[in-house]
């Protein structure tokens, strides 16, 4: 197979305001190749790749596309040219069939006849050819994150991609979802596609990759064939430093905080939870884990005021009820890090300090006699940026544009720079770098120590083993019996994950 070179990036440099974003970074890309762009969070890949696709217009540099030179900030003539992206925010309409979704903007207005007929079987055979399976006629809406990840990557390659550009693609998929998007991947390499994934994860960057480009400040630091390097080695190229993880530490836990008994959670006329209880106490953390689906966000809401129980009892500090609201939560020191940061933990139009003070506007930091106090607002989210390292971002600054990561840490820090008495983090590292998820980990562990009960809902079993005293697993919106952390080995955990504990099957 020829392993020409298909895509050249050269001197691409792209400022908003003050922040130089991308800093005249060049790179390439060879037929068949599978490149990972690793960086930390705000390192400057998605703006560089939306250049690339014609979202952003450079301020200077050239894209060229098969020794082409492609015009800027005009995303047909990209795809024209053979180039598809994968956002890693799925671009679909859920009311919509799967094949209505990759059909659109594929006829003109004046065909006075549709082509869904042939359209449907080409997708079937590209569907067949790389082997990403799914119902044409299915309602998007009613697909699971995975299949809409693949209908993303069918609806690239409707249009004749010969160039694939993927978005953080395993940010919301499981473990084995992810495995399986990468044996994908290989198989089209193998026929002549050439893919381009933006990551931070070092796992999938060393197990997938051919060659890596690492991005930090803006720049290129450095670029590996993956085959030379280690995730050691990368970690301090993406960082700048050498990052290690910190380590939870024994201590006594205190009294309850937190307890659920025996709870049904109904939503849209479906049971979500099922006889769930648990209890969380003072100085913990209580892991819940499971294969994505089976309940934990409803057991987020739950926790966090936003649905009540349906049956069953919620104990939370000594008051019981079947439903404590958002409002008495948060007055009740409750930190809540949502598992959607963009649909539930900011508003994306306003600015990094209003959206820092939203919850807790009432609190005499931030107003008094109804009155707003802007300077004493801005201070504390100046102080967060600094403590939780949010990059690229002053507290004027539109919440819309930081990136995931970035927005995730200021979500987290909003939550945490006060010592809550109960933290309901869900998913709390999702999207975030190595450098992140050590910050993360130890801004968790601090809360620990000084007092807080923290349920972390997680997907990550080496988050949970690392973080939680104990762990209880969630499967079909049943949890198992708690286990302490130490007595855990994967095992065990995986069995749990499948519905088998205390040799009986939880289904």
């Amino acid at each position: 197979m020829s392993r020409d070179t298909v895509l050249e990036l050269t001197e691409i440099t792209k400022r908003f305001g003050d922040l130089l974003a991308n800093d005249a970074i060049s790179l390439s890309l060879k037929q068949g190749e599978l490149l990972a762009l690793l960086g930390e969070n705000g390192a400057g890949k998605t703006t560089l790749m939306n250049i690339l696709f014609g979202h952003y217009t450079a301020d200077s540099g050239t894209v060229k596309v098969f020794g082409s030179e492609l015009p800027p900030g005009r995303p047909r003539m990209a795809i024209e040219a053979g180039v598809g992206m994968v956002h890693q925010h799925f671009t679909l309409a859920g009311n919509l069939s799967v094949l209505d979704n990759i059909m659109i903007g594929t006829e003109g207005l004046g065909q006075w006849r549709s082509g869904r007929r042939a359209a449907r079987n080409k997708l079937m055979v590209l569907a067949d050819r790389f082997g990403l399976g799914v119902d044409p006629e299915a309602l998007v809406s009613e697909l699971s994150v995975g299949e809409k990840q693949r209908v993303e990557i069918l609806k690239a390659l409707f249009r004749d991609a010969r160039i694939l550009i993927l978005d953080e693609p395993t940010a919301v998929l499981t473990q084995i979802e992810a495995a399986r998007l990468f044996e994908t991947l290989n198989a089209m390499t193998e026929d002549g596609l050439s893919v381009i994934f933006i990551s931070h994860k070092l796992a999938e960057v060393m197990t997938a990759s051919n060659r890596v480009v690492i991005l930090r400040a803006g720049a290129v630091v450095a670029e590996r064939n993956t085959a030379d390097t280690d995730r050691a080695e990368l970690a301090e190229l993406m960082v700048g430093r050498r990052v290690t993880r910190p380590v939870r530490e024994d201590q006594q836990p205190g009294d309850n905080v937190l307890d659920l008994a025996n709870v049904d959670v109904v939503e849209n006329g479906r049971k979500q939870l099922d006889d769930v209880s648990l209890t969380v106490r003072a100085g913990e953390i209580l892991g819940i884990i499971g294969v994505s689906g089976n309940g934990q966000s409803s057991l987020g809401r739950l926790t966090s005021g936003l649905v009540g129980a349906s049956s069953g009892q919620m104990t939370y500090d000594g008051t019981t009820t079947d439903r404590f609201t958002p409002r008495q939560l948060v007055a009740n020191a409750t930190g809540r890090i949502p598992e959607d940061r963009n649909t539930e933990g900011a508003v994306g139009e306003m600015s990094l300090w209003e959206n820092a003070v939203l919850e807790r506007i009432g609190d005499k930091r931030f107003s008094r006699h109804g009155i707003v106090d802007r300077n004493g607002c801005r201070a504390f989210t100046a102080d967060l940026i600094e403590r939780f390292d949010v990059r690229g971002a002053g507290p004027q600054t539109p919440t819309r544009q930081l990136s995931g990561g970035n927005m995730q840490k200021m979500i987290l820090g909003r939550n945490l720079a006060s010592v809550p008495k109960l933290v309901i983090a869900n998913q709390p590292t999702r999207g975030l770098d190595e450098g992140a998820i050590a910050a993360v980990h130890g801004e968790l562990l601090a809360a620990r120590k000084a007092g807080a009960a923290i349920v972390l809902i997680s997907e990550d079993l080496d988050e949970v083993v690392a973080l939680a005293d104990r762990i209880q697993a969630i499967f079909k919106g049943r949890l198992s019996a708690p286990i302490a952390a130490d007595d855990a080995d994967p095992q065990r955990i995986g069995l749990m994950m499948a519905g088998i504990w205390e040799g009986d099957h939880a289904a």
